[in-house]
């Protein structure tokens, strides 16, 4: 096993694992906290336009899928804040949207297209070194956010009228917060795929709210969480030739669950 660690692309990947787990863990913690897990999930699955539109205009596919993904996190947010229309039912139609035109553009560009299941399931183990630095600038930026924004982001998660009373700009905060969200949503894709990124995103914090009640606490522990359930995954994916994305979903759902009877058997 201390072999395979000298190699290339298990030192990114378990690079990527512990700059995705610092992300999931400071906003999936929001996540939660606001209960937008559903409003997530749309993020996700639209930014695979984003994805379709980068091979299309032969530019990075990642950088599309942050494009596509800020863009129908920000619409899904403002769809919520300000309009009476019933919101899972127009978040689950620009979900549907995004991923057609994804697929669309896909198949009009002409050429060699890449292994694109990748996308919807992840492919920790080819994580490029580009890739990591992209991820680092984004923890970086999620991390000088929060810091900037902390007791307004609390106020809005917890009380939203007495935050507008003490003239908080809810709705911009909100916003931002969904921006924060797509960026990490992006960069989980690249370890879990589309189709499991709310795990990743949510079970960590999941796990941490059983046990912590404070939200820095939950922030740290969920962070520390993420990173013990990757190496976990990526340790089994590696020892029995598994898929290293369901794997490490499948042992994170594993430890939600024995975190819920270890907390209903002391309680």
């Amino acid at each position: 096993m201390i072999e395979v660690l000298q190699l290339e692309f298990m030192q990114n990947a378990i690079a990527a694992g512990i700059l995705v787990s610092i992300a999931c863990g400071i906003i999936g913690t929001f996540v939660v906290v606001n209960r937008i897990v559903f409003i997530s999930g749309g993020i996700a699955h639209s930014a695979y336009g984003g994805i379709g539109l980068g091979y299309f205009l032969g530019f990075n596919p990642i950088l599309g899928a942050m494009i596509f993904a800020v863009f129908s996190g920000l619409g899904m947010g403002l769809v919520e804040k300000y309009t009476k229309e019933r919101t899972d039912t127009i978040i689950g139609t620009m979900w549907a949207i995004g991923m057609g035109i994804g697929i669309i553009l896909i198949d009009l560009t002409k050429g060699y297209k890449a292994n694109l299941m990748s996308y919807l399931f992840g492919s920790i183990l080819a994580v490029p070194r580009s890739d990591l630095l992209i991820m680092l600038i984004l923890d970086v930026i999620i991390i000088i956010m929060i810091w900037l924004f902390y007791k307004e982001l609390l106020a809005i998660s917890f009380d939203p009228i007495f935050a507008t009373t003490r003239n908080i700009p809810v709705n911009g905060l909100y916003l931002m917060l969904i921006s924060a969200i797509a960026l990490t949503i992006v960069m989980v894709m690249q370890v879990v795929g589309l189709i499991m990124v709310i795990a990743l995103l949510t079970i960590p914090p999941a796990v941490a709210n059983q046990f912590v009640g404070e939200i820095k606490q939950m922030m740290v522990l969920s962070s520390i969480l993420g990173v013990i359930f990757i190496l976990i995954g990526l340790g089994l994916s590696y020892t029995f030739n598994l898929t290293s994305g369901a794997t490490i979903i499948v042992v994170s759902g594993f430890a939600y669950f024995l975190s819920l009877g270890i907390k209903s058997r002391f309680r």
